[in-house]
């Protein structure tokens, strides 16, 4: 069982650096040691699918499956691998050298994970890859994501959506990753790069988004002028959009130094 343990190591180390050839025969050394393996199996379908091998890989999910009938990992991942079989046309995607173990760092205010809503086309969402950097767009009044290649993936809920519209127009900048991927649900990783001037004031992702303007108005009142004039920028860079959309950006200064040690 050592082996078996060191083996297993090796193996989840070459997945995580994208060597997946090696993956494939560390897990194949597995499966002849331990034929009802489960982990193994999934690690071989996964490993396999990135080199495009889909009909083995789609293989040892169904593997999979037999060991324990209700893995949705298995049941997910052949549902995907069949529809990346019907393509006609294949994208081609530059593989990553290797997943930094810090991609999907949290930072109070500054990154959010986000589960995104009506989905696209699932030929599009079949491809998308854990840490594959995608891009937020304008569309009237919501944010989409979309691949580098400009395809659909889904939007961001409504509320975020118009928060982040007003940090966009006051040139904020901000990079997503994919988290999590399936045919089904789609979550992202957005973290800001760069604040605007004009919300230097405000946190990208407040704990509670929907907080009301009532309450804005109360805490702008307990700040010192600076940063109420601050506040009164944001409002009229947010002046085009509706009152019922001023809502969605409450005022939630940044927690200062000696607060964030307390």
């Amino acid at each position: 069982m050592e082996n078996i343990e060191k083996l297993e190591n090796q193996a989840i180390d070459a997945a995580v650096n994208f060597k997946w050839q090696e993956a494939i025969d560390l897990n194949e050394k597995i499966i002849k040691l331990d034929k009802k393996n489960l982990p193994a199996y999934l690690r071989l379908g996964f490993a396999t699918s990135q080199n495009q091998k889909f009909t083995e890989a789609i293989k040892y999910y169904k593997k999979a499956l037999k060991i324990q009938p209700s893995n949705n990992i298995a049941k997910e991942n052949i549902e995907r691998l069949k529809v990346l079989q019907n393509k006609s046309t294949k994208k081609s995607k530059k593989t990553p050298m290797y997943l930094d173990p810090n991609l999907f760092l949290e930072s109070t205010g500054k990154t959010k994970s986000v589960v995104l809503v009506n989905l696209g086309q699932k030929n599009v969402l079949a491809q998308l890859t854990v840490g594959e950097e995608v891009e937020l767009k304008f569309k009237k009044r919501k944010v989409e994501i979309r691949t580098t290649e400009n395809e659909y993936i889904g939007s961001l809920p409504d509320d975020l959506s118009r928060r982040l519209l007003v940090f966009l127009k006051a040139k904020s900048k901000y990079r997503v990753f994919v988290k999590e991927a399936n045919l089904n649900k789609v979550t992202v990783f957005i973290r800001e790069e760069t604040k605007g001037k004009k919300v230097q004031h405000y946190m990208s992702f407040p704990q509670n988004i929907q907080s009301q303007i009532g309450q804005m108005q109360a805490e702008k009142e307990n700040e010192d002028e600076g940063e109420v004039e601050g506040a009164v920028d944001l409002e009229k860079l947010a002046e085009n959009l509706t009152a019922e959309e001023k809502e969605y950006l409450p005022y939630h200064p940044e927690p200062s130094e000696e607060e964030s040690e307390e």
